[in-house]
């Protein structure tokens, strides 16, 4: 390739992106990388010196500030100190990580688990290390892009089902050959529309063609299942997901991302991964708040009793009122705008008011599926929730979209 022609290719890439966020900077349509100045629990926020109802974090039970976890994480750096020696295999492997790992196996009732330093690299990481040439990996079209980018980079024959339907996915699966290697991978929340997968035909599938399961519990962990365990839980089907991926960053107030599963598949992993050999351990302070986090949730079940009810008051209001929050079953509650330009508009609306939603465009979603991307909290409370719906509804009335 000529190296001009190379080089003006990335310069026109640079030129469109920078065009597109000056223009939405002067139309007042850019919202993104606000900066939030103070967490107040996390269901508030302060941004440039206002208070701001949050209704776009991840931290669905509201563990962002809780007293038990920042102790635990101001205890670990006192005794750590701010970082690690590097890689955990040579130099970086504190008992904090061992502590961690037992923790999230036991909640997850898996034989181990293995951290990694983001949930990104985990899902990259896992994927690509587990298969490769040869073999065939299977992704809901809707799954994350984490996901994605560890099929692709794994080099296995990569096929996209339709979105939660399991007749596309086993018509997929039958046509692999049967001596190959199969990976079922998909999230068990999805992140843009709220819904859960089918997990009972899922593992009806993979047991029938001999096919491993993979759940991204990014968005189910502390969400899903009685006592917050995730999908396992919530449909009563234990020891059915082969490897189980969630993210430290969510429920979990913290950073980083983990695999569960039995032990050879972690020890395996903890040999052969490269973001496991080739990154740097989690910070003290990280590991130590994760690890008092899982804690907090069982000994507070309180919290997911409230983020139901929210959940509940959230989605049935925003129906109500006219919305379309689409399949959304959980505390992701999408809604739906249409047109970019729609999408815009109601979260100028809303941000002018003191609420904190982000709109979600193209080519995120389709064109046409634009959307504000909000979430419910178990800190919320109802009188809250309602003033955020109000807030909605009215830009919602002023575009005549409801």
């Amino acid at each position: 390739m000529d190296l001009s022609k190379s080089n003006d290719m990335v310069a026109r890439r640079v030129e469109a992106m920078v065009s597109r966020v000056e223009g939405m900077k002067a139309n007042d349509e850019y919202y993104y990388n606000m900066p939030v100045t103070e967490l107040r629990g996390g269901s508030k926020v302060m941004v440039d010196g206002r208070e701001m109802g949050m209704y776009a974090s991840y931290s669905y039970l509201g563990l962002v500030g809780h007293p038990r976890i920042n102790k635990a994480a101001q205890d670990a750096v006192a005794k750590y100190g701010t970082g690690t020696h590097g890689v955990r295999t040579l130099a970086g492997t504190l008992d904090l990580h061992s502590e961690l790992e037992d923790t999230i196996a036991e909640f997850k009732q898996a034989e181990a688990a293995v951290t990694y330093t983001s949930g990104y690299v985990t899902n990259l990481t896992a994927i690509s290390t587990l298969v490769g040439r040869g073999d065939y990996v299977f992704s809901d079209k809707l799954n994350h892009a984490s996901i994605v980018d560890g099929c692709m980079t794994s080099g296995a024959k990569f096929r996209r089902f339709k979105h939660n339907d399991m007749e596309s996915l086993e018509r997929m699966v039958a046509s692999a050959p049967a001596e190959a290697a199969k990976l079922v991978v998909a999230d068990a929340v999805f992140s843009m529309d709220g819904d859960i997968i089918d997990l009972p035909r899922m593992v009806e599938i993979c047991q029938k063609y001999d096919a491993w399961l993979m759940m991204d519990e990014a968005h189910s962990l502390g969400v899903c299942g009685k006592t917050g365990r995730g999908i396992e839980e919530h449909f009563d089907m234990w020891g059915t997901v082969d490897i189980k991926m969630g993210t430290l960053s969510k429920t979990i107030p913290s950073v980083g991302g983990y695999i569960a599963g039995k032990k050879d598949l972690i020890t395996y992993l903890r040999h052969a991964s490269r973001a496991y050999i080739f990154s740097a351990a989690l910070p003290p302070a990280q590991a130590a708040a994760a690890n008092e986090a899982f804690k907090v949730i069982l000994d507070e079940p309180w919290r997911i009793e409230k983020l139901n009810a929210n959940t509940q008051q959230f989605i049935g209001g925003l129906k109500e009122r006219g919305f379309d929050t689409m399949l959304t079953e959980t505390a992701i509650v999408p809604v739906l705008c249409g047109a970019d330009e729609t999408a815009y508009a109601i979260t100028r609306h809303a941000q002018k008011n003191n609420l904190f939603v982000l709109p979600v465009v193209s080519p995120a979603v389709p064109v046409g599926l634009a959307r504000l991307r909000a979430t419910v909290l178990a800190s919320h409370e109802e009188e809250d929730i309602e003033y955020a719906m109000d807030v909605i509804a009215e830009a919602g009335k002023q575009i005549g979209i409801i």
